[in-house]
């Protein structure tokens, strides 16, 4: 039976509600990984993620015209607050929760760990992550093209792990530290300066 994500998950969230809980203003406008998301607002989707039910995300859905993206937007937008500190504290609330939307469940410890590096990387914080739970969302991704479409982005590369026994696929390398290869394989353009190899024009193109 395949370990439970759900500690790992927790632990990560209260590892991050740390590491931001003495950010000035103006570093939560800092812009994220993720296009058009800046810190705070990976922080407020990350909440809304974790009070989401099967039911409350069908609903949801329903309400925003079946649009992920309009959903996404409304959930930001409640979880946001006034203030960074009030979207901290919004995070805080859910850092146990093991509430999740419908989808495979290793969906939700890659959500954790790339949504986090989505927020860390910019503002140049680290965390030396738990390098088996990281391979399990990188083994996750590597054959999933559901929403995210990791698959088809490094088909016809060889991605090297340089701090982990972690290789998948054959073609031109693509090498660097773990979580840099999973937030590339995941489309995060952000993460490339962490990589080499004469695979990493290829994977910009499809990023």
């Amino acid at each position: 039976m395949a370990e439970s994500i759900w500690p790992t998950v927790h632990a990560e969230r209260a590892t991050l509600a740390g590491d931001m809980a003495n950010l000035d203003e103006a570093a939560w406008d800092t812009p994220s990984l993720c296009p058009d998301w800046t810190v705070r607002d990976v922080l407020a989707h990350m909440a809304a993620t974790a009070r989401l039910s099967a039911g409350g995300f069908f609903k949801g859905i329903v309400t925003s015209g079946f649009s992920i993206g309009k959903m996404q937007a409304k959930d930001i937008a409640r979880e946001r607050g006034a203030s960074g500190a009030e979207t901290l504290a919004h995070f805080n609330e859910v850092l146990t929760s093991s509430k999740h939307p419908p989808g495979p469940t290793d969906t939700w410890l890659g959500e954790v760990l790339v949504h986090s590096e989505d927020i860390r990387r910019p503002l140049s914080l680290t965390r030396d992550y738990p390098e088996a739970m990281v391979a399990r969302a990188a083994d996750f991704y590597k054959g999933s093209n559901v929403l995210i479409g990791s698959k088809k982005r490094i088909a016809g590369l060889k991605l090297v792990a340089t701090d982990a026994e972690w290789t998948t696929g054959d073609g031109p390398e693509v090498k660097g530290p773990l979580v840099a290869l999973l937030s590339a394989m995941t489309g995060r353009k952000g993460a490339h300066a962490a990589l080499s190899g004469d695979g990493v024009a290829v994977l910009a193109e499809r990023s």
